[in-house]
């Protein structure tokens, strides 16, 4: 990365969508619902070229001219276009397999005096009207060519706007423009949602259209919907620049006056929406700047949350254009030519749009994670904003590996701040998709930043931290491992804190750390007093360890009887290191004797060589017989009797194989 590419946050998108620029024969059209850009040559009558952000979507078609257009939108599946050229009516076109109809059909809206401001697709088949005097829906059949009214709501309207991902028109009524109301469509019908005011710097007098379309728009900010209105100033000696005002939309109450966006600049601004995050460009200034309402607010009044920017305001990453030059044997030469930031033919479309007419093309609004991260030095506040972004994992992790590097981690107060917020999104991530419920649901819906919901943020789980960070950091020469020790437990701290089962492999690794640098003193005391959880595999572990720390080996067998799930692998154990009478001892205390297979103890009595305890193991065996069956001798398998009469009956004899046949154990037992 260039050195002057850390020096901006915001870029347009490298290819961007190019059309033919408008000119006096070409008009241009953008539909935000189908994200087209229609470039309509002489009315249509020398074409129409449709371009999209989808390939599929792209298509050339003609019509004839029968005056300017107003408007002109695709239906939902591209099979109906719809074309506004007088202040009246609508007319349409079928397409069959990307082809035009000869034959137009059209609709008027209803009343003599009534004008259409816009129309907007609802889905394939249903078209709304929006008028000076109201709402118009439709349905359009494009088999018979005909429209048929499906609804009809009186109100005068001002001005409009529609956002197709949440089926949602907000039309602007009253002299100064402030009232606005919130209309939801659903298949065949037109939900009325309760008015609100927006409240207004100043009222003139006389009274005037105040509330422009240009300074309202509809966002959706972490799941939910919210009027962004741009609110500009009074000039005087207490203007403090323009805001943004959010009101969330409420569906049985009127929309609610959430947060306001301090701008601290005046002027021409455009508005985008990128990650949930309010992208505010400002034209005087060319820069640009963003604000997350998900982070903790600047201020509060309880009613309402005050916000700045993330960031100061910076200019848009410079971007070039490739045009044709000058004429050569093989073709155009083509050449790069610098394309003007924040130009008065922008015109900015939600969520992250920015299209320039004259230039013909069409960008998307992106932020650079990467280049922001060096930007914001207080880590935990960059981890805050990190944690709310779409793709910012591997940004996350590389941020973590660098908050440990040696020579320049940050102090270990500040990584468990930053392994407390990582954690508390873990708990609410397994809350929401694991069913956690008593005090741990509880205490989840207590965050602090419960505001955005968990399947929004970034989830870093133990196996992220432990391959990306933890692992790549404890491999490192130059590491101080008594620094590695102090994280490694300072992250188990957290996730007990937020009652997250600890996964085997954190604590197999601070012991492989502390092992790899004697530090056996150290790991009997986090052993002794718990800071490592007992489990089965580091049971193993410590057992392996037991040729270089001999203590080891009692800590294991101490650690397994406390698990009191491990009762035969303590076994399995006291009989590898010939232990046999500690473990009938033991087998005994936990009530197994009755189950517990003989073979297994005979085989290792008989591998001890130590016929005196083959003996012993023998008779307990022999006497756990007589209690459950009544009779000592054991059922056939791999003992071999010896032959009826050939020894008195008071003497019984049993020879015993194994599995090693050239050794014979032969016991003459008298029970006379």
């Amino acid at each position: 990365m260039m050195a002057d590419d850390q020096s901006h946050y915001i870029e347009l998108s490298g290819n961007p969508i190019k059309f033919e620029p408008i000119s006096r024969q070409t008009n241009v059209f953008y539909d935000e619902v189908k994200r087209q850009v229609f470039a309509v040559r002489s009315g249509g009558a020398f074409g129409v070229v449709v371009r999209g952000t989808d390939e599929k979507t792209s298509t050339t078609f003609r019509m004839e001219d029968k005056g300017p257009v107003v408007s002109i939108k695709f239906s939902a599946d591209l099979k109906i276009l719809a074309v506004q050229r007088s202040q009246r009516t609508v007319e349409f076109i079928n397409f069959n397999s990307g082809n035009a109809d000869a034959v137009e059909y059209s609709q008027t809206c209803k009343g003599k005096s009534t004008k259409i401001i816009g129309f907007n697709w609802i889905n394939a088949t249903e078209i709304i009207f929006i008028t000076d005097h109201g709402l118009e829906l439709y349905q359009v059949t494009a088999e018979k060519r005909m429209l048929r009214a499906l609804k009809t709501l009186n109100i005068s309207i001002n001005w409009f706007t529609f956002m197709v991902d949440s089926s949602l028109l907000l039309v602007s009524s009253s002299t100064l423009g402030n009232t606005l109301t919130p209309f939801h469509f659903r298949p065949g019908n037109i939900m009325k949602l309760p008015k609100f005011e927006v409240d207004l710097p100043a009222v003139p007098k006389p009274p005037k259209l105040t509330l422009l379309e240009r300074d309202v728009t509809i966002a959706i900010l972490y799941s939910v919907i919210y009027v962004v209105v741009l609110r500009h100033q009074p000039r005087g000696p207490s203007n403090k620049g323009a805001e943004i005002v959010l009101y969330q939309l409420q569906r049985e109450s009127p929309a609610k006056k959430t947060d306001v966006l301090r701008l601290n600049m005046s002027g021409r601004f455009a508005v985008n929406v990128v990650d949930n995050l309010v992208v505010v460009h400002h034209q005087a200034s060319k820069t640009s700047m963003i604000f997350d309402i998900g982070l903790t607010p600047g201020e509060t009044d309880n009613n309402c949350n005050y916000h700045h920017p993330v960031l100061a305001p910076l200019p848009i990453r410079p971007v070039k254009l490739k045009v044709a030059g000058i004429p050569t044997q093989t073709g155009l030469e083509m050449r790069e030519v610098g394309v003007e930031l924040y130009s008065p033919n922008w015109v900015v479309f939600q969520p992250n749009i920015v299209i320039d007419a004259k230039l013909g093309c069409l960008w998307h609004i992106s932020l650079r994670l990467d280049a922001l991260v060096p930007m914001i030095p207080d880590k935990c506040r960059l981890i805050d904003f990190l944690l709310l972004r779409k793709d910012s994992k591997k940004v996350i992790l590389n941020v973590l590996q660098t908050a440990l590097v040696p020579g320049q981690h940050c102090p270990l107060s500040t990584i468990a701040k930053i392994f407390n917020k990582l954690n508390e999104v873990y708990q609410a991530y397994l809350a929401e998709h694991h069913g956690m419920q008593g005090e741990e649901a509880a205490s989840t819906r207590n965050q602090p930043s419960a505001r955005v919901p968990a399947a929004l943020r970034v989830v870093i789980d133990q196996s992220d931290m432990y391959t990306h960070v933890l692992t790549p950091v404890a491999e490192r020469k130059d590491m101080n491992h008594k620094f590695l020790v102090a994280v490694l437990v300072e992250y188990i701290r957290s996730l007990n804190q937020y009652q997250i089962p600890v996964q085997h492999f954190l604590y197999e690794l601070v012991i492989n750390t502390l092992v790899h640098h004697n530090c056996f003193y150290q790991l009997h005391q986090f052993l002794q007093y718990h800071v490592l959880s007992d489990s089965k595999p580091i049971a193993c572990l410590l057992l392996s360890l037991e040729s270089c720390y001999p203590p080891a080996y009692q800590l294991a067998l101490d650690m397994l009887k406390r698990l009191t799930t491990a009762n035969e692998e303590i076994i399995e154990v006291l009989l590898s290191k010939n232990q046999i009478l500690a473990a009938l001892r033991f087998l005994r205390s936990v009530g197994g004797a009755d189950s517990a297979s003989a073979r297994k103890f005979l085989e290792a009595a008989m591998n001890a060589s130590d016929d005196m305890l083959f003996f012993t193991v023998f008779k307990f065996f022999e006497q756990r017989n007589l209690r459950l069956r009544g009779n000592p001798l054991f059922v056939p398998g791999g003992f071999l009797f010896s032959p009826p009469g050939t020894i008195p009956s008071s003497v019984h004899t049993y020879l015993y194989q194994g599995n090693n046949p050239s050794r014979t154990i032969t016991l003459r037992l008298n029970t006379g």
